[in-house]
């Protein structure tokens, strides 16, 4: 017979045990490992030769949907979309931000439907992983095209709540991607500030999807 400390204790473990497993389940880290930056850059690389090999039956538009929901689990779009912007972000209004966020995001996934537009033979090679000083994380691949030469893409990244997000790509391993894009919109910002930026990205997102 258990005594009365031993009884009240095991009887408190009993209605403790289903709250503890509980918090253990839905704790980040604790159960399930944080998804690494090789992982997510590899997920995206799945996924584009997916639409590539399905390219010509679901076209640019049927790409730009299968595209969406892993690139904006993929890449912090709204990060990048500050970034491309500069500092003049901080002056442009609140719900003005979140028009040219989403416009931004539309463009930069119709951008990848747009590239990736078929397949023949095409692969991805993970060469290695490497932490900055800022504690950034740069992932090093090779896209591999039969009888040419591979494209050399870098993928930076950094951490949103707590997961991995791709921030930049770079072309031949240095060729900032939000570099040139910057460049590009300081002149249409100039020229009409935000509300010209969003509707010259709208404009080349429909342009896109129609090809």
């Amino acid at each position: 017979m258990l005594r009365t400390g031993t009884a009240l204790s095991f009887l408190m473990h009993r209605r403790l045990l289903p709250g503890l497993l509980a918090a253990l389940m839905m704790a980040p880290g604790t159960v399930r490992a944080q998804v690494q930056p090789t992982q997510v850059v590899e997920k995206l690389h799945g996924a584009l030769l997916d639409v590539m090999r399905e390219a010509s039956r679901v076209g640019t538009r049927g790409r730009f949907e299968r595209l969406r929901p892993v690139m904006e689990s993929s890449f912090d779009l709204a990060a990048m979309t500050r970034i491309a912007v500069g500092p003049g972000w901080t002056s442009v209004p609140s719900d003005t931000q979140a028009d040219l966020s989403r416009a931004f995001s539309d463009w930069s996934i119709a951008t990848y439907a747009s590239r990736f537009n078929g397949f023949a033979g095409e692969s991805f090679t993970t060469e290695g992983e490497s932490t900055l000083r800022n504690g950034d994380r740069m992932v090093r691949t090779l896209l591999n095209r039969p009888g040419q030469d591979p494209v050399r893409l870098g993928y930076l990244l950094r951490q949103r709540g707590g997961q991995w997000c791709i921030v930049d790509v770079y072309l031949s391993g240095s060729i900032s991607e939000l570099a040139s894009r910057r460049a590009d919109f300081a002149s249409i910002l100039s020229d009409g500030g935000a509300g010209r930026l969003i509707g010259e990205l709208r404009r080349r997102t429909a342009e896109l999807l129609r090809s």
